[in-house]
């Protein structure tokens, strides 16, 4: 198990003595003959003073290949002979406490390289030259559920302030003198009310949004370090991200009632602060993070992978995409559902050189049936758009979301062609996206296109299988709490399903040169 083991195994060597018991072919024979070449103890010299005593990776690598917990990933180590080859161990050793593998993702995630494991298993990808000449990338994103329960506003509220309590000097004090709503000390469950009553739940949640306000009000004025900062942060958006003013409040009497909407990048948990609440489409919520992956079709290798918090404009899958692409050693064809499809997102990729074969987001009528923007005639550069039945208006200027308006008005009073295209009473109006001819463009390449039609249908569904493999084992669910440790997370995971993929497809080491070597059937 150790990087650089000065000791004695503890009985035979399970490789030497049980090798023909070890699945031929497999992930375990593979590292069981090469992990010191794959994963060798330099790559973590700078995470660790010492220079023994540096854990290697086969553990962390067969435990995120599996999908099992640290304490299952050391009953195994103990009592399966793969595992045991795999790490080189004896036959009677009794592997380690599960708390070492929390305690090298910790040095991991804080080093100056956290994802170095995926990295590396792309440098073998590189040297076996199994990418070359394979430049299509499909992409695809996938919700996956955080490690904790969701919790309600009440549930939010009472643990934000029990943060507080605890991690800001001088503010037990406070709480002891302003905060009347709950026992935050002493009573460690909800408030005892008639939770069927729905005039009692307003009453408590306006005294806990009192508690929190008048808490935050009366905090000692100190530095705060980084621990007690994101507790009060946490406390103030907690405390009105889920109330308005109540029935009759002007909003300056501090009465307060559950807010009859939901705020924007709600915060779901004060457990994990960074889960959000994603749509994957208009039907489907989950309560977690979006896992953003890069796929060679062909091979199934994942080229690139980022975990990113499900809400937000900056981690949308069309910001996404570039970040995915920036890695590559020159462009790319890209195939992409209708997500990656932006206006903004098509230009970037293009600037960057890339084919792109990504569905156009579909238009919406403003009648069932009826027209749509295409059926409109956009000139972009005269700054005029001609309506179905041949009236032209001027475009408008830029509006705060830059697009452009073409109001047709009284031209709709008397048009035959009214009952197909609005049922405005003042008349229709066209807006104009900033990327409209990109975005026009790539609707009618989609619609007419054979050749484009046919490469989309062939190398864009090999991404749901990656999305498949990642999940697999119970993998949709996450373990760890923060983006930052459940993208290293991410990274681990892809890097062992490449290093599977690479195995099958026979990877060896020769002559000190990653090769592969296909299996004679």
């Amino acid at each position: 198990m150790q990087g650089e083991w000065a000791g004695e195994l503890i009985g035979p060597d399970v490789w030497q003595t049980c090798r023909e018991l070890i699945p031929a072919g497999s992930v375990f024979a593979f590292m069981a003959e090469h992990r010191q070449a794959l994963f060798p103890p330099e790559m973590f010299t700078d995470m660790y003073p010492s220079a023994n005593g540096r854990p290697s990776m086969p553990p962390q690598v067969l435990r995120a290949l599996s999908g099992i917990s640290d304490v299952e990933a050391v009953q195994q180590l103990r009592s399966d002979l793969r595992w045991k080859a795999a790490c080189g161990l004896g036959l009677y050793d009794s592997a380690f406490d599960p708390s070492l593998l929390t305690y090298f993702r910790r040095r991991l995630a804080r080093s100056t390289d956290p994802d170095r494991i995926f990295t590396r298993v792309k440098e073998v990808i590189a040297a076996t030259g199994l990418l070359k000449g394979r430049q299509r990338r499909a992409l695809d994103s996938t919700v996956l559920d955080d490690a904790v329960a969701t919790q309600d506003t009440i549930t939010q509220l009472i643990a934000a302030v029990r943060r507080v309590i605890r991690q800001v000097p001088g503010a037990d004090q406070v709480a002891a003198a302003q905060c009347t709503g709950h026992d935050y000390a002493g009573d460690p469950g909800k408030p005892r009310i008639a939770w069927n009553d729905e005039q009692a739940r307003e009453v408590l949640v306006d005294a806990l949004v009192g508690d929190a306000i008048r808490l935050l009000a009366h905090l000692p004025q100190q530095p705060l370090g980084e621990q007690a900062a994101t507790a009060v942060g946490l406390l103030a958006l907690v405390a009105y991200q889920d109330v308005e003013p109540a029935e009759g409040s002007d909003g300056t009497d501090g009465r307060w009632r559950i807010a009859r909407r939901t705020a924007h990048g709600r915060i779901v948990s004060c457990v994990d602060p960074e889960a959000r609440h994603v749509h994957k489409n208009r039907t489907q919520r989950q309560d977690g993070y979006k896992a953003h992956l890069a796929v060679e079709p062909e091979s199934g290798i994942y080229t690139a992978v980022a975990l990113r918090p499900g809400t937000g404009a900056d981690h949308h899958e069309a910001a996404v995409a570039e970040q995915l692409l920036n890695g590559e050693d020159g462009p790319v064809t890209v195939l992409a559902d209708a997500a990656y499809g932006t206006g903004q997102a098509r230009q970037r990729l293009q600037a960057a050189g890339h084919t792109l074969i990504v569905k156009p987001p579909p238009l919406r009528q403003a009648v069932p049936g009826g027209f749509t923007v295409d059926d409109f005639t956009a000139d972009t550069v005269a700054s005029t758009v001609t309506c179905p039945a041949g009236h032209v208006v001027v475009l408008g200027r830029p509006q705060v979301s830059s697009a452009r308006i073409a109001q047709f008005k009284k031209r709709c009073a008397t048009c035959p062609l009214r009952a197909r295209c609005t049922t405005s009473t003042t008349g229709r109006n066209v807006n104009v996206h900033p990327h409209h001819d990109l975005l026009a463009a790539a609707r009618r390449q989609a619609a007419t296109d054979s050749a484009w039609q046919a490469d989309y249908r062939r190398w864009r569904p090999p991404v749901e299988r990656g999305v498949a493999w990642l999940v697999a084992h119970g993998n949709c669910r996450l373990r760890y709490l923060g983006a930052i440790k459940n993208n290293a997370w991410l990274h681990t995971r892809a890097a062992a399903l490449n290093l599977r993929t690479l195995v099958n497809l026979g990877l060896t080491r020769t002559d000190d040169a990653w090769t592969l070597v296909p299996a004679v059937a």
